[in-house]
């Protein structure tokens, strides 16, 4: 599998071309935030540009924070990989910061965009 096909978003119940509508939509607003997270994730200032479809990662991983958020809040249940899932997510996102402060931002960031993809998503007929 080469790597540009790696990362595209495969969550059940979406459909791949309501996908990359919703995620096409989310990026003419939100460009920069996607540049910010994907220069934490994948570790380069070029991440959006090198690395095919960076923006299906960073999106797969905001989906994930998400569905972790509603773990943390109580509003699903615990799975056997929830613990792993919450400190790897908090793992990527704290590393090199200095203060909760920022890790909460791109938390906030995380959350932000999933919720917003699926609203557009939702809307997409």
């Amino acid at each position: 599998m080469s790597i540009s096909g790696l990362y595209l978003v495969k969550k059940s119940g979406l459909e791949d071309e309501k996908i990359n509508q919703a995620l096409n939509m989310l990026l003419i607003d939100r460009k920069n935030e996607f540049r910010e997270l994907s220069e934490v994730l994948l570790r380069s200032t070029k991440s959006m540009e090198t690395i095919p479809n960076s923006e299906h990662f960073v999106l797969n991983f905001c989906l994930d924070v998400n569905d972790a958020f509603k773990t943390w809040s109580g509003q699903m249940e615990l799975s056997t990989s929830s613990p792993q899932k919450a400190l790897t997510i908090l793992r990527q996102l704290s590393r090199n910061k200095t203060t909760m402060n920022q890790l909460a931002h791109l938390l906030n960031l995380s959350y932000t965009l999933a919720d917003e993809f699926k609203e557009i998503y939702r809307r997409l007929n």
